[in-house]
Protein backbone atom coordinates (compact mmCIF):
# COMPACT_ATOMS: atom_id res chain seq x y z
CA UNK A 1 0.00 0.00 0.00
CA UNK A 2 1.84 3.03 -1.33
CA UNK A 3 0.73 6.55 -2.15
CA UNK A 4 1.29 7.42 -5.82
CA UNK A 5 3.58 10.30 -4.87
CA UNK A 6 5.90 7.86 -3.05
CA UNK A 7 6.06 5.18 -5.74
CA UNK A 8 9.17 6.37 -7.61
CA UNK A 9 11.04 6.90 -4.33
CA UNK A 10 10.18 3.40 -3.12
CA UNK A 11 11.08 1.81 -6.46
CA UNK A 12 14.49 3.47 -6.26
CA UNK A 13 14.89 2.46 -2.63
CA UNK A 14 14.03 -1.20 -3.36
CA UNK A 15 16.52 -1.31 -6.26
CA UNK A 16 19.16 -0.03 -3.84
CA UNK A 17 18.15 -2.70 -1.28
CA UNK A 18 18.64 -5.44 -3.88
CA UNK A 19 22.18 -4.26 -4.66
CA UNK A 20 23.06 -3.81 -1.00
CA UNK A 21 21.62 -7.24 -0.16
CA UNK A 22 24.02 -8.81 -2.66
CA UNK A 23 27.06 -6.97 -1.27
CA UNK A 24 26.30 -6.55 2.44
CA UNK A 25 23.23 -8.57 3.42
CA UNK A 26 23.86 -8.57 7.18
CA UNK A 27 24.42 -4.80 7.30
CA UNK A 28 21.26 -4.15 5.30
CA UNK A 29 19.24 -6.48 7.53
CA UNK A 30 20.51 -4.72 10.66
CA UNK A 31 19.61 -1.31 9.26
CA UNK A 32 16.14 -2.35 8.13
CA UNK A 33 15.29 -4.15 11.35
CA UNK A 34 16.43 -1.40 13.67
CA UNK A 35 15.10 1.87 12.26
CA UNK A 36 13.06 3.64 9.62
CA UNK A 37 14.27 4.22 6.08
CA UNK A 38 12.51 7.13 4.41
CA UNK A 39 8.77 6.43 4.65
CA UNK A 40 9.43 2.84 5.76
CA UNK A 41 9.35 2.19 9.50
CA UNK A 42 10.05 -1.19 11.08
CA UNK A 43 7.16 -2.25 13.29
CA UNK A 44 8.01 -5.92 13.82
CA UNK A 45 11.07 -8.07 13.25
CA UNK A 46 11.71 -11.77 13.44
CA UNK A 47 13.70 -14.58 11.93
CA UNK A 48 10.93 -15.60 9.55
CA UNK A 49 7.58 -14.42 8.30
CA UNK A 50 5.99 -17.56 9.77
CA UNK A 51 6.61 -15.96 13.19
CA UNK A 52 3.91 -13.40 12.28
CA UNK A 53 0.81 -15.14 10.87
CA UNK A 54 -0.96 -11.86 10.11
CA UNK A 55 1.99 -10.73 7.94
CA UNK A 56 2.15 -14.14 6.26
CA UNK A 57 -1.52 -13.81 5.31
CA UNK A 58 -1.03 -10.23 4.10
CA UNK A 59 2.06 -11.10 2.05
CA UNK A 60 0.12 -13.78 0.16
CA UNK A 61 -1.70 -10.89 -1.56
CA UNK A 62 1.49 -9.21 -2.80
CA UNK A 63 2.31 -9.18 -6.50
CA UNK A 64 5.74 -8.73 -8.05
CA UNK A 65 6.28 -5.65 -10.24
Amino acid sequence: MVFGKDLSYLESLFKDFIERAKLHPEALFQQLSSLGVGPLVTQEAGTGIADHPHLLKLSSCFVQH
